[in-house]
């Protein structure tokens, strides 16, 4: 019996025990959708086991994150109903500007990424460029994580939707890939989500699988529709548009849509740390993100 299946892949860094993890993503998530569409949110809160995360972190950094830090955060996130005008001004100050245009010069010129002030965004070229190089066969035993259920999905003629959040979408984008292209399978993911996705630099676009295919191998056919979401001063998110950059799978017919969303966009997550516009948690409650998987539910109905 087919099932709908809501499939996380997070970002870089540790992250909590998969279980305190998946919970809080799941809150998150609910109240996301909760916000734009009561009813649908009602039919989710009922149906958690269609939410499955892929906690591939610990494989790769072999050390779990401890979630006490972050869960007044997260509590303090689910209790404001949007972004303060502090958040709104602050995600979209001057310098926040005028680092992306030093960080869209060094997408281009990879040379020059040691140079870059941001620690963070440095360290985030940094883990992907890790990832591409496969040491140890890393990010080949990182992609079977997700290939496995995608797998079983597929063959059940599950309803998928694959959401991948900054790194997690190029994890996302290569399992397809392989799947399509190594394998041959031609399941597909009804929406792949992605948010605050580096997929559109080009240092990570030039490393993605198949990058230096011809022209019939070098897409993945397996996604039905893409929907591409950053936050106002996501700097990961450092080209905001993926929709040019993979224009070639529509021309190809391998996907009937491709869209991104980034106007009014504002990611409001704050811990000690102050505000992060990049992290998972301020994605999954924000308007656009609720309105998508709501979409997506009741489409798939």
């Amino acid at each position: 019996m087919e099932m709908k299946k809501i499939v996380f892949i997070p970002g870089k860094n540790p992250k909590p025990h998969p279980l305190e993890h998946q919970r809080q993503l799941w809150r998150c998530l609910l109240e996301g959708v909760r916000r734009v569409d009561k009813s649908t949110a009602r039919l989710l809160a009922k149906d958690e086991d269609c939410f499955q995360l892929i906690a591939w972190n610990h494989l790769y950094y072999e050390q779990y994150k401890s979630l006490e830090a972050d869960l007044p955060a997260i509590d303090a996130l689910l209790a404001r109903p949007g972004p303060s005008q502090e958040d709104r001004e602050e995600a979209s100050h001057w310098h926040l500007k005028t680092a992306r245009l030093l960080y869209t010069i060094a997408d281009h010129f990879p040379f020059l990424i040691d140079l870059l002030p941001d620690p963070s965004v440095k360290a985030s070229i940094k883990e992907t460029d890790r990832y591409f190089h496969n040491k140890d066969e890393i990010a080949d035993r990182v992609r079977e994580l997700l290939k496995q259920p995608l797998r079983k999905m597929f063959a059940n003629g599950d309803q998928v939707l694959l959401i991948g959040h900054s790194m997690g979408s190029v994890i996302a984008w290569d399992s397809l890939w392989e799947l399509w292209n190594g394998e041959e399978n031609r399941g597909r993911v009804d929406l792949f989500l992605s948010l605050g996705s580096p997929l559109g630099m080009e240092f990570v676009r030039h490393r993605l699988l198949g990058a230096g295919a011809d022209e019939a191998h070098r897409y993945t056919g397996n996604i039905h529709r893409w929907l591409n979401i950053s936050s106002v001063g996501d700097l990961t998110a450092l080209d905001r548009g993926v929709a040019d950059d993979f224009n070639g799978m529509l021309k190809a017919g391998l996907t009937q849509s491709i869209h991104d969303e980034f106007e009014d966009v504002y990611n409001y997550f704050r811990n000690q740390d102050g505000l992060n516009v990049h992290r998972s948690y301020g994605y999954l409650v924000n308007p656009h993100v609720g309105q998508a998987i709501s979409n997506w539910w009741r489409q798939s109905e």
